[in-house]
């Protein structure tokens, strides 16, 4: 599934026994039924009666050469995606993998997901006054086919035909019937105006203003440093259940800061409405400041439900030593996250042992019979100990010389044909000491990066660390240009294409996916179209745990650590909804109270 949404229809429909689709549908599920009925009024974690007004200002970090979040080239400036452009349907973010009607009011879908029809709602305009056509979506699916992002370009063109069939509804027939999920990402497509940008360069960077019939228009923009929108009082979609109770503030504003502190110091001056904090120290010493001492500054930590996903430090098996899996297990047990954890991150983070950690789509233990027998034919990819007990990533004493597993890891690098010389490590069959650079784009992730660069120098490893403005460390990435670079591979409860995406190996070679290591595994593959393909609840799991415990056999990345709360600061008189979704915080229900300052 998307990072950006999913999508449920009833076990009816899966089960039906004709060929055609029943009546057009509120909602699609990829397993089990939607949680609110047909005529439901608005989702749980909204507060209906939020009154509209005020400014939300945000505090990006890094800069930004393009107003087009689609394109390939460039660093998109934020919100535009999220809030001018729309998608034919909307996500509800406490359920694991469900849409509901937005752009399309309805839907119809063949049992065996092999084509999808959206009935698009006549209310729906762009901010230009203009109606949201079946042209409209063609055009959108053939842009973004051919010129947006690389998952987008990957996913859409299994698309075999896209065609209109009635005044108001357009069908998309897929290459891949058995691909299930594919009428549910092709739900989270957005609909730009063809008036707009038809004939518009798509591909390259610029600061076009962006076009959409989203919530919030483009109101300015100051290159590299701010994005402004503000809310369209004549939204089409304001009265829609999917859109009640959200989208409270007038204008959002992103300012953009060069780093973390410099936005940290924004927030404490009141320049900055809303923080959510990544970094544990400061959340647990930084926030004794006269503005929370007084009150205008309040903070929480707020629970969620979602998986980890995988953070972690990412090998490039495109390169040199990097290709030999002794190499990066041994990179795995020189980072000592114990000690790590108890005097950089102040014991607040827990160690992720999975890419779906905090789930029960995590891989633990021996498989089970369902998840056994899809692994059968790639056990020679699997360890016999990760088949055994379950993989887990060493420990240590916390002490900080981490010598036990720095010990395994000399052995590994040994067993692979490296030898310490001069208190260097070199191939013994050519003498080259191994290197490494380490890329980075956030200057605060430079002390964890050195602990880490000390603990490889006592393998006689030397690991460079080099910090790089936004624009050139997204460039870096696309082309594959890096050793190790840190990385966030966000997972939501109902993973599917976007894991091809990530880990499937025709994306190791395609430009600008996420499978940094270049990951080529047959194993993986099979897993990703399982789970793909999978219908009920036991066999999708099983699926997902198949795929945790093949990624995790290849010794891909260092995986590092992550929270179960969102730590979040915010100035007095923005105000949340009493219930939190599944899925964690969400801004676009919060609202300003404009009385505050009266009490």
């Amino acid at each position: 599934m998307t990072r950006f949404g999913a999508v449920a229809f009833g076990l009816s429909l899966l089960l039906a026994p004709t060929a055609h689709a029943q009546a057009p549908m509120h909602a699609i599920a990829m397993h089990g039924s939607p949680k609110y009925p047909d005529g439901f009024a608005r989702f749980d974690y909204v507060n209906p009666d939020a009154p509209k007004g005020g400014v939300l200002r945000m505090t990006p970090v890094g800069t930004f050469n393009t107003l087009n979040p689609y394109s390939l080239v460039g660093v998109a400036g934020a919100g535009i995606s999220s809030f001018v452009f729309e998608r034919l349907l909307a996500r509800s973010r406490d359920e694991p993998f469900t849409l509901y009607g937005l752009l399309a009011e309805r839907v119809e879908v063949s049992p065996d997901r092999s084509w999808i029809v959206f009935h698009l709602d006549p209310r729906a305009r762009f901010h230009t006054g203009e109606p949201v056509t079946v042209d409209d979506v063609i055009f959108s699916w053939k842009l973004l086919r051919d010129h947006g992002r690389a998952n987008q370009r990957s996913f859409y063109a299994r698309v075999e035909r896209c065609e209109q069939v009635g005044p108001l509804a357009v069908r998309m027939t897929f290459v891949q019937p058995s691909d299930s999920e594919m009428p549910l990402i092709m739900g989270l497509m957005t609909v730009l105006p063809r008036s707009v940008y038809e004939g518009v360069d798509f591909s390259g960077t610029g600061m076009m203003a962006p076009v959409g019939s989203g919530p919030y228009r483009f109101a300015s923009v100051e290159p590299g440093r701010a994005v402004v929108l503000e809310r369209d009082p004549h939204y089409w979609g304001r009265d829609l259940p999917v859109n009640r109770g959200r989208f409270n503030f007038d204008t959002i504003r992103y300012d953009y800061y060069r780093d973390e502190a410099t936005a940290f110091e924004a927030f404490k001056a009141g320049e900055s409405s809303v923080r959510v904090e990544g970094d544990a120290g400061r959340w647990a010493a930084g926030y004794d400041f006269p503005a929370y001492r007084s009150g205008q500054v309040e903070r929480a930590e707020i629970a969620h439900g979602r998986p980890s996903g995988m953070y972690a430090i990412a090998m490039n098996t495109r390169r040199f030593p990097l290709d030999l899996r002794p190499v990066r297990e041994a990179l795995i047990h020189a980072l000592d996250f114990e000690w790590i954890n108890r005097t950089l991150l102040h014991g607040a983070y827990t160690r992720t042992r999975s890419h779906f950690d905090n789930s029960d789509l995590a891989a633990s233990g021996p498989p089970g019979p369902r998840e056994r027998a899809l692994l059968r034919p790639f056990l020679d990819e699997i360890p016999p100990d990760d088949l055994a007990n379950g993989y887990r990533p060493p420990r240590s004493d916390g002490n900080g010389r981490n010598r036990a597993n720095l010990r395994q890891a000399l052995m590994l690098l040994r067993g692979a044909g490296f030898r310490v010389e001069d208190g260097a490590l070199r191939h013994a069959g050519d003498g080259r000491a191994v290197e490494f650079e380490l890329l980075l784009a956030n200057p605060r992730l430079e002390r964890l990066a050195g602990v880490y660069a000390d603990s490889l120098q006592r393998l006689g490893i030397v690991l460079r660390i080099r910090t790089v403005d936004r624009a050139q460390y997204q460039r870096r990435l696309n082309d594959y240009d890096f050793d190790l670079v840190f990385n966030l591979w966000y997972n939501s409860l109902s993973p599917g294409n976007e894991q091809e995406h990530f880990w499937g190996s025709a994306a190791a070679d395609r430009p600008g996916t996420r499978n940094y290591p270049a990951v080529r595994s047959a194993g993986v593959d099979a897993m990703i179209r399982h789970l793909t393909d999978a219908r009920e609840r036991e066999e999708f799991v099983a699926a997902a745990r198949a795929l945790d415990r093949l990624l995790l056999a290849g010794r891909y990345v260092v995986p590092l650590y992550h929270q179960r709360a969102d730590r979040v600061a915010w100035q007095k008189g923005f105000r949340r909804p009493v219930a939190t979704p599944l899925y964690g915080v969400t801004l676009d229900t919060w609202w300003w109270d404009a009385g505050v300052q009266d009490r």
